[in-house]
């Protein structure tokens, strides 16, 4: 099964250029609810002090006035990146209203009332503002506005661009250097498919919810007090069925290549969908959604990983990968960690970068219908299972316990660490040696270490994350200053507001004519891209 994984990590030793992967590129985005100092759910709206959520590179808004997005520069050091994302939640901390207001530390959200409470993000008055704005909007009719507000972590990644080149002359390949780059990527997105349930096994943090996210909607779960619902060998309630997901059992996203995934994104962009149609797209002369399609624009698809290119003003995400292929990896199936100040570690990142040159390397076909079914059975049993002993996953077919194949799977990661360690300073062997521990050790996993807390406190979900949401806010507060940091944000605040303002007055046509002409790219996807056949 690893044969010819061992045979490219030799070719890369020999050639010696394995180390150069270290300087591949690593960034984040990482959601947060602003809630008040009791726990609900802010009303206010997104800080001015903090810029324009519209044009701000890095301080922004996901589906909610109150969600806000924190998003790094792309950097090739784990340290760099964790350090940027604390000087950026400190400078947070401090332009929060007068010191009412936190970030909640868990993905699940804290205690809603319902989709009315939730206020959806607001962009200004440019057709792309209104454009974000309706489109989510959409999201809250199509799935409900409590859904949209779960945080997570995206992890992305991008092999160093210089490695492409050697690694294509190593594998004797002969096609356009951007084929093979993107054959490469789609090759690495359908083994992080594969093999993704053991990061939500290491990483899962949400094994409990507060009850009033299902508002009384029939569950499965069991009780741990009247105000919490939770699953005792859970790892991530986000990642399982009450989690974010596409409702449409039509939706068929194929992972194929490029062509495949452009070909049925753009059919899934233009096909309508009876349930969304009843919607409308604009009553009484005000937008719900952005079209009666199955899916409004690509974003709206959720998967662990999306390919990736870097955006031009006014383009679409699969007009750039179909202009300029793919440059980096989305890894979507982060929960926050409550331990962690900025909700990741760095063995964390460490770990992930690991995991992904893993899949790079080994071996991957393309997903036939049995393995996507088996991919979305073990991606629910170790959200929902998996803690419990002795826990069997599917693979091709057959079943095998999650340890035995966890432990396959770290074999061939500690090969991939010691080939990129620094061999004074070996922190990717490191990493990958503490993360295994919570095989034998599973009491070791952040979902079990929230269970613990709430069993030894006495504490439900909800007043259990807010202390944790408080003393972490308390950290902050008390970090020392960055002066530097600080000033070039202030000055960036500014310069994003005033960056709105432009795109706000600078608008030449109407908001309907906005949307035609962004759609009208969608459109020019061939005819002839090829429907996946395997999956």
């Amino acid at each position: 099964m690893y044969q010819r994984f061992h045979q490219r990590q030799h070719r890369l030793l020999t050639a010696q250029i394995a180390q150069e992967l270290r300087r591949g590129l690593k960034g984040l985005e990482k959601e947060s609810l602003r809630v008040t100092l009791d726990g609900d759910y802010a009303q206010t709206p997104h800080p001015v002090a903090l810029g324009s959520a519209l044009t701000h590179p890095h301080l922004t808004t996901d589906y909610s006035e109150a969600l806000l997005e924190f998003v790094s520069p792309p950097l090739s050091d784990p340290a760099e990146l964790l350090q940027f994302m604390h000087n950026a939640h400190r400078f947070v901390y401090h332009h929060l209203a007068a010191d009412q207001e936190m970030l909640w530390v868990n993905s699940m959200p804290c205690v809603v009332h319902g989709d009315e409470s939730i206020p959806i993000a607001w962009y200004g008055t440019s057709n792309a503002g209104l454009m974000k704005h309706v489109y989510r909007r959409g999201l809250g009719f199509r799935y409900g506005r409590v859904m949209q507000v779960i945080s997570g972590v995206h992890f992305n990644y991008s092999v160093p661009l210089d490695f492409w080149p050697i690694y294509q002359a190593l594998e004797n390949n002969h096609q356009p250097l951007q084929t093979f780059i993107n054959d490469n990527y789609f090759a690495l997105i359908r083994n992080l498919q594969r093999f993704g349930w053991l990061i939500i096994y290491l990483f899962g943090a949400s094994p409990a919810l507060c009850r009033s996210f299902l508002a009384g909607h029939s569950n499965y779960f069991e009780v741990f007090d009247e105000c919490t619902f939770y699953e005792p060998y859970g790892t991530s309630l986000r990642m399982s069925d009450v989690g974010y997901h596409n409702k449409t059992p039509t939706l068929n996203v194929c992972y194929h290549n490029l062509d495949t995934y452009l070909g049925s994104l753009r059919r899934a962009m233009n096909t309508p969908h009876p349930k969304y149609e009843a919607i409308g797209v604009r009553v009484n002369g005000e937008y719900r959604q952005l079209s009666t399609s199955v899916l409004q624009i690509e974003n709206e698809y959720y998967s662990t990983m999306r390919p990736k290119q870097v955006l031009h003003a006014g383009e679409s995400p699969s007009q750039a990968l179909r202009q300029r292929g793919v440059r980096y990896v989305e890894l979507r199936s982060l929960d926050v960690n409550p331990f962690a100040p900025t909700g990741v570690t760095e063995t964390q990142l460490r770990f992930l970068e690991v995991l992904l040159l893993f899949c790079l390397l080994q071996d991957s076909p393309p997903i036939t219908e049995l393995e996507h079914e088996e991919i979305e059975y073990n991606q629910s049993a170790v959200a929902l299972r998996g803690r419990a002993s002795g826990l069997t996953l599917r693979r091709l077919g057959q079943a095998i316990v999650l340890d035995h194949w966890a432990k396959e799977l770290f074999d061939a990661l500690e090969t991939i660490a010691a080939l990129i360690d620094d061999p004074h300073y070996p922190i990717y062997s490191a990493a990958i040696a503490q993360e295994k521990e919570k095989l034998s050790h599973p009491e070791l996993t952040p979902s079990a270490q929230m269970l613990a807390l709430m069993r030894n406190k006495k504490m439900g979900f909800f007043p259990l994350t807010l202390q944790l949401s408080l003393q972490n806010a308390q950290f902050f507060k008390q970090s020392a200053p960055s002066t530097l940091f600080d000033s070039e944000f202030e000055q960036l605040a500014k310069r994003t507001l005033l960056e709105q303002a432009q795109l706000e007055k600078n608008d030449k046509v109407s908001f309907e004519m906005y949307l035609t002409q962004y759609f009208n790219q969608t459109r020019e996807t061939s005819d002839a891209l090829t429907r996946c056949t395997g999956a």
